[in-house]
């Protein structure tokens, strides 16, 4: 291909890299910043400093364009930003929520930015060594490929991850094509043809830049669906089975959470008993009170409530059932659970009742 037409398009290659992965940066940040700062969840600036990575690629492109004596640092340069790329990348894989169980432990390790770090430092060096000390025009970082591939296989399983668990399946697809394509751009660059990789580039970076914010609104969407609803906004039925009906035993229907119509949660039969002991007793009693056993009881005496423990079991299989096991946590979700279903009494007499108004409360008998 003519030289000047190759130039060319390695200028507009460059444009676009730059002003596309810039804008999405400051998207991110700005995702970020309204909502994760909030969380102190720092996933999504590691991303978007990777994608700020791709921004400065594109300008390295532009300035050192049609310049071949400069062509050793600007494929130097190129080099590096890939690097940094694939380890902020790998930096923002802690802070998933979802992660994969043969990779979770190691993820989540104290370890993990020495597992990455050392092979980033490993392949950066060989990079500044070549852009500098070699004199040769062309180079072809493979430890920058490889660098590669080892963080496609991590962000892919965590992306499959990530989406499935939000029921997300298309988009758990959708990510799995990208890693893949992203991954023949990889091998390509083992390939003496500019254009071609300019075009696999083009293509895995605005998909995987496009999952990036898939990624985020997913994250969005699930913080706003496991909110809690205030108490006059949740409204609560104990369901009957019978024999024609599909319907479970000890099964409740929660209605009031946002994104679904309503949750359906089942109970053992010992926790559903109770529950529905605290409705009961809203509906038909005027303070509605449970009384919990102390610890020096009244043995002619007969409680609601054995302990404590026993209303903590009745809300963790409540979150189980409305979020999956080990998908809630205690700040963002039981307390605020605990909250919404029950007051216990201002006089400290170890007396606690259902705050749902008995008008949201049905029970099928």
């Amino acid at each position: 291909m003519d030289t000047q037409v190759s130039n060319e398009i390695s200028m507009f290659y460059g444009w676009w890299q730059l002003s596309v992965c810039l804008f999405a940066f400051l998207s991110l940040m700005s995702i970020w910043y309204h909502i994760g700062k909030k969380q102190h969840d720092y996933g999504p600036v590691w991303l978007a400093l990777s994608v700020l990575c791709w921004a400065f690629s594109g300008l390295t492109e532009i300035v050192f364009n049609n310049t071949p004596i400069y062509s050793n640092y600007k494929d130097g340069l190129t080099s590096i930003l890939s690097l940094t790329n694939s380890l902020f990348i790998l930096l923002a894989l802690p802070w998933f929520k979802y992660l994969p169980k043969p990779f979770a432990a190691l993820i989540k390790s104290k370890f993990w930015p020495y597992i990455i770090g050392i092979p980033f430092a490993f392949a950066l060096f060989p990079t500044l060594f070549k852009m500098f000390l070699v004199r040769e025009a062309h180079i072809i970082n493979e430890l920058d490929v490889v660098y590669a591939l080892l963080t496609l296989i991590f962000l892919g399983f965590v992306l499959w991850e990530s989406f499935i668990k939000r029921r997300l399946l298309l988009l758990g697809w959708l990510a799995l094509i990208t890693i893949l394509v992203t991954f023949l751009a990889q091998i390509y660059k083992l390939m003496d043809n500019n254009i071609n990789l300019l075009l696999f580039s083009a293509i895995f970076k605005t998909s995987l830049i496009m999952l990036f914010f898939a990624l985020a609104l997913s994250w969005v969407k699930e913080l706003t669906e496991t909110l809690i609803p205030e108490p006059y906004q949740l409204k609560i039925r104990f369901i009957k089975k019978t024999p024609k009906s599909n319907t479970r035993a000890n099964t409740i229907s929660l209605i009031g959470f946002p994104g679904d119509k309503d949750r359906i949660v089942q109970l053992t039969p010992a926790l559903y008993r109770l529950f529905k002991e605290f409705a009961q007793r809203k509906q038909d009693m005027t303070d509605g009170w449970l009384e919990i056993k102390p610890k020096n009881f009244d043995v002619s005496k007969e409680y609601d409530i054995n302990d404590h423990n026993e209303l903590k079991r009745l809300l963790e299989a409540i979150l189980n059932g409305l979020f999956g096991k080990k998908n809630w946590t205690k700040d963002k979700h039981y307390e605020p659970l605990k909250t919404t279903l029950f007051e216990m009494s201002e006089n400290r007499e170890r007396k606690i009742r259902l705050r749902i108004p008995k008008d949201n409360i049905h029970i099928d008998y």
